[in-house]
């Protein structure tokens, strides 16, 4: 075992390696005292020129010099791995060849592994007081930085200078990280920075005095090579288990939707009412807008002449303005089923993340709790229809950046991640954003009084990085905003009716798509079934209880038991009936249900706060019970959970068989009947209760817009929000005779109604496609037109002309 071993890889270095060699030596024999036994190891990485011979005829000379030979030119990495195992000293030193960092700089690097106790010295070019004496040209300089960034942020946080090629190691630690490493370029520092941090070895970097040597080995390419192998060593360190838990969570949403992907041309969600014709339009419309470089907040194609507010209505563009190529490509129907697939998968995997991370050790744990949280009840209720309910991915991204705020150790850089990260957020769902807000506050407040030492130390860092979080995210958002509030076809507020509250008794009660679950039940406790947001059963409210009492202590858990109360409580609404009494006491809802923002939430929406907390409840439970040493005790324990969890497992959303688009649209017969600035009048018009022409216009690519519509949009002159469009006489009527099949009496009155409404819609054709009633239909429109339609492609039509 020798005191000092230096490693000096060499690629045609045959011009400077003498003199380097020549510097090591003298400065090692200088001061032998400090320095010891010593060796140096050339490692000659397959060189075309004269390297190895130069190495040689100098270790001719000085016996304390080694040299090693390859044949081919592997890369910085394989050669330093190769010099670093089959070095003996206590201390290894790697340097490159030029000695950018002159050998005298060791001294520092020593200090520091020897008095301050590091495990590795690396040379920092970054350092505030290091001293760059001959700069790299602009753009080298700036790709470098630029590549430490992207370092520090997937594989080393808080290095700053990883590329540096002037390092001390332990040598006993630096023989197993290079033993473990796989890759053969420029990224092997990283690898090895990044096996001592994961090893929990310290890491010290050390200012040093660093000039640019002409004829460097890394050219522009290589920067490139070296992002590559980050991707490589970033795969490398997933570990199985996790892979195991993504491919787990991707096949149960892929059987969950296998009805919808076992025929996209024709199936149809049967519990989606008209939501999945809106949402297929709202992919369309978007990648239409994109495609044609329109203003994609805003629409004519529906509800023509005065159009939709598409920022005031939930078009997710933080996915469907990505997602366009897909649409255009495949259709919108395979975006819907992409996005509802992955997005669920995606939503268990980010909680997986968070929980492993931040809650639990045991892997498997934080998959029980992200299951849960993910594929809870009102997740798979919403994931019928509302997609924006069920991609909550960045939830666990928000809240695990706001924690990191709360450690205070960089609030500007996480206060700008976190401004940014709100901003995705907000283009993706604004009122789920404004429920996890409600629940990281009601959190927030319970844990800082069940841990008011952790919350004095916690306050300011946090309130901090807010501000700086406000200050990234309100000048992106500004516009969008203000053309959703202000902009054409805005409103103020949505009516949900009096009856958008949880029973109490909905969260004993199972889901109608749980496995424990009835559909009568379920559809008698509820609004619809995308909107069931309880449901959670009796046997994980139970299960829930006796942990929080089993685990009170824990601040975590009092904290997370008070925002599940609390969240629970807000979602009665304003007004609460007691189960099986005609009582009617008030709800703590009623003092934010006339507050902006809220007015337009659904209340009972709140209830799905409680799915994440009841999910990190239970991995507190299993991951305890997974490290007890009682095996009755853990058995017996983890049947429990599985008991509870086992009747709110979903089961596959059922599907049926969508109406084909009427061949009168289908084939191009609609273009010689409309002319410039005119509307194709669907009968009846589409509405919240039936939307197919939304679907009709999404296969048909757009040619032609239709009045009415399935939208969020204002209503009278206080700009109440309503589900489709102001309705007028004419398309009452049509709707009415569309549901009771009964033809009225039709008079001058409704045939001058008619025809005021049909210029109003700027109408050239009226189309009645097959339907059920169609024969009554068909007697209204042709009593209200004065004349007969024309049997065209399987639809009757009235040319306006």
């Amino acid at each position: 075992m020798t005191d000092l071993s230096v490693v000096v890889p060499a690629y045609n270095e045959e011009a400077r390696l003498r003199p380097t060699l020549d510097a090591i030596r003298a400065h090692l024999s200088a001061d032998p005292g400090r320095w010891g036994d010593w060796e140096v190891i050339v490692v000659d990485d397959g060189s075309t020129d004269a390297t190895a011979r130069v190495a040689r005829d100098f270790a001719a000379e000085e016996p304390r010099v080694h040299v090693i030979t390859g044949l081919d030119n592997r890369g910085k990495g394989h050669a330093l791995r190769r010099g670093v195992l089959a070095s003996y000293g206590r201390r290894v030193l790697v340097t490159d060849a030029d000695l950018a960092t002159p050998v005298e700089e060791l001294d520092r690097l020593d200090k520091e592994l020897t008095a301050e106790g590091a495990d590795a010295a690396i040379g920092s070019r970054a350092h505030p007081d290091s001293r760059i004496e001959v700069h790299q040209h602009r753009l080298r300089e700036w790709l470098g930085r630029l590549g430490n960034r992207f370092i520090r942020a997937v594989a080393v946080p808080g290095v700053r200078d990883t590329q540096c090629g002037f390092k001390l190691f332990d040598g006993d630690k630096a023989r197993a990280a290079f033993a473990d490493s796989r890759l053969d370029g420029w990224g092997i520092d990283v690898e090895i920075l990044r096996f001592f941090r994961q090893a929990g070895w310290a890491v010290a970097e050390v200012p040093v005095r660093w000039s640019h040597q002409e004829g460097s080995k890394v050219a522009p390419l290589d920067y490139a090579r070296v992002l590559a192998e980050l991707v490589t060593l970033r795969a490398r360190s997933v570990r199985r288990t996790d892979l195991a838990v993504v491919g787990l969570f991707v096949l149960a949403s892929v059987l969950l939707y296998r009805g919808l992907w076992a025929d996209l041309n024709r199936a149809y969600l049967a519990d989606a009412g008209q939501d999945q014709n809106q949402w297929e339009w709202f992919f369309a419309v978007t990648a239409d807008n994109v495609t044609h470089l329109r203003n994609p907040l805003f629409t004519t194609v529906q509800n023509y002449p005065d159009g939709v507010n598409l920022m005031a209505n939930t078009v997710m563009l933080g996915l469907s303005v990505p997602l366009t190529p897909v649409t255009l490509t495949l259709g919108p129907t395979v975006t819907w089923a992409l996005v509802l697939t992955l997005g669920l998968a995606a939503t268990a995997c980010s909680w997986y993340w968070l929980l492993a991370r931040r809650i639990v050790r045991n892997r498997w744990a934080a998959a029980t709790g992200a299951a849960l949280a993910a594929f809870a009840p009102p997740m798979i209720s919403h994931g019928n229809a509302h997609p924006n309910f069920l991609l909550l991915f960045m939830m666990p991204v928000l809240i695990d950046r706001a924690l990191r705020l709360c450690e205070g150790k960089a609030v500007v850089r996480d206060g700008v991640l976190l401004g940014l990260f709100t901003t995705y957020q907000i283009f993706l769902g604004e009122e789920p954003l404004l429920l996890a807000a409600v629940g990281m506050l009601l959190f927030a407040l319970a844990y800082a009084l069940a841990h008011r030492e952790v919350a004095r130390a916690a306050w300011r860092p946090l309130l901090k990085g807010l501000g700086v979080a406000l200050a990234v995210c309100l000048p992106l958002v500004a516009f969008p905003l203000y053309w959703q509030f202000f902009g054409p076809q805005s409103y103020h507020s949505v009516l949900h009716g009096s009856n958008a509250g949880n029973g109490p008794l909905a969260f004993l009660e199972f889901a109608g798509r749980s496995l424990a679950g009835d559909e009568a039940t379920a559809d008698e406790l509820a609004m619809n079934r995308t909107e069931q947001n309880a449901f959670y059963g009796w046997p994980l409210v139970a299960l829930a209880f006796a942990i929080a009492v089993r685990l009170w202590r824990r601040p975590l858990v009092k904290a997370l038991t008070a925002t599940a109360l609390c969240a629970a409580l807000l979602s009665l609404g304003p007004r609460v009936r007691i189960p099986y009494t005609d009582v009617i006491v008030p709800g703590p809802w009623r003092f934010l249900a006339d507050k902006p923002l809220f007015e337009s939430v659904i209340e009972s929406r709140v209830a799905m706060i409680c799915a994440p907390v009841l999910g990190m409840l239970v991995a507190l439970a299993v991951d305890r019970l997974a490290a007890s040493r009682n095996r009755t005790y853990r058995v017996a324990g983890l049947a429990a959970v599985a008991l509870a969890l086992l009747p709110t497992l979903p089961t596959p959303y059922p599907v049926r068989e969508r109406a084909p688009v009427p061949g009168f649209l289908a084939y191009g017969a609609w273009r010689q009947y409309l002319g410039p600035g005119e509307s194709i009048v669907p009968v009846p018009l589409p509405d919240p209760g039936s939307a197919d022409a939304l679907h009709w216009q999404a296969e048909t690519g757009f040619g032609f817009p239709v009045p009415g519509g399935y939208f969020n949009g204002p209503y009278g002159p206080d700009r109440i929000g309503i589900y489709g469009a102001v309705p007028r006489h004419t398309s009452n009527l049509l709707r009415e005779v569309r549901w009771s099949g009964r033809v009225p009496a039709i008079g001058p009155r409704w045939q001058e109604q008619a025809r005021a409404d049909l210029e109003y819609w700027r109408a050239g054709v009226v189309v009645l496609p097959s339907q059920y009633n169609q024969e009554a239909l068909y007697e209204t429109v042709s009593k209200l037109l004065g004349r007969p339609g024309e049997r065209i492609a399987g639809a009757w039509v009235w040319d306006l002309h």
